[in-house]
């Protein structure tokens, strides 16, 4: 059972102890590794999150699920206002950023192209997608700094995009735990799934260039 055990996110490299010592280890580590996600752009963070929603699940609290929620989404938000200012600071730099140079390795001219048309077409609407679609945060990123959108009108754009995140990767979490009875195994369930939804667009794209 999982009161009685500990269980060790092995994929996410988060220790995530039974309720007494779980606030005071996994939560905290799980709020470092969403924020250090989303500046630097490689870090699965939808799996962390699913990863411990299927141990909160097991927990049956819902203050777990709560916590997770509040913890994700925060991080998230605050990650990405992060990158966003440093973007900024790199657009009026002559020097540019290395910051501003990771958005723009990682959004392709045709992503892009689409990001900059969602965005004159719907304006900050287009964020909730971005944080929902795979890989595409930080195309419309980069078309908001392209536009010159104030880091103000951003941030308020961005938050219900990231509690719409936090909320699509945790039930996701909470399916994995539904099906199986160990939580370890409802861990790796979630994993591959986000990982299959996060890779999975990217790979079909390059199948297509590639027999086209």
């Amino acid at each position: 059972m999982i009161s009685r055990s500990a269980v060790v996110l092995s994929v996410s490299g988060i220790a995530v102890t039974p309720a007494s010592t779980q606030q005071a280890i996994g939560y905290p580590s799980l709020f470092l590794l969403v924020l250090i996600g989303a500046l630097v752009p490689v870090v699965p963070t939808g799996a962390l999150v699913s990863s411990a929603a299927v141990v909160a699940f097991h927990q049956e609290s819902p203050v777990s699920l709560a916590l997770l929620f509040g913890v994700a989404s925060l991080a998230a938000f605050l990650g990405d206002v992060a990158l966003y200012w440093l973007g900024k600071r790199g657009m009026g730099s002559k020097n540019g950023s290395r910051w501003l140079a990771a958005i723009r390795d990682r959004a392709p001219e045709d992503r892009l192209a689409q990001a900059q048309q969602k965005l004159e077409d719907h304006g900050v609407a287009v964020l909730v997608l971005s944080r929902l679609i795979p890989a595409g945060r930080i195309p419309v990123m980069l078309a908001c700094l392209m536009a010159k959108m104030p880091l103000r009108t951003f941030a308020r754009g961005n938050i219900p995009a990231c509690l719409a995140w936090a909320v699509t990767y945790q039930v996701i979490g909470i399916l994995g735990g539904s099906l199986f009875r160990e939580p370890w195994e409802g861990v790796l369930a979630a994993v591959a799934l986000t990982l299959l939804i996060s890779v999975g667009p990217g790979l079909w794209r390059r199948v297509r260039r590639a027999v086209a």
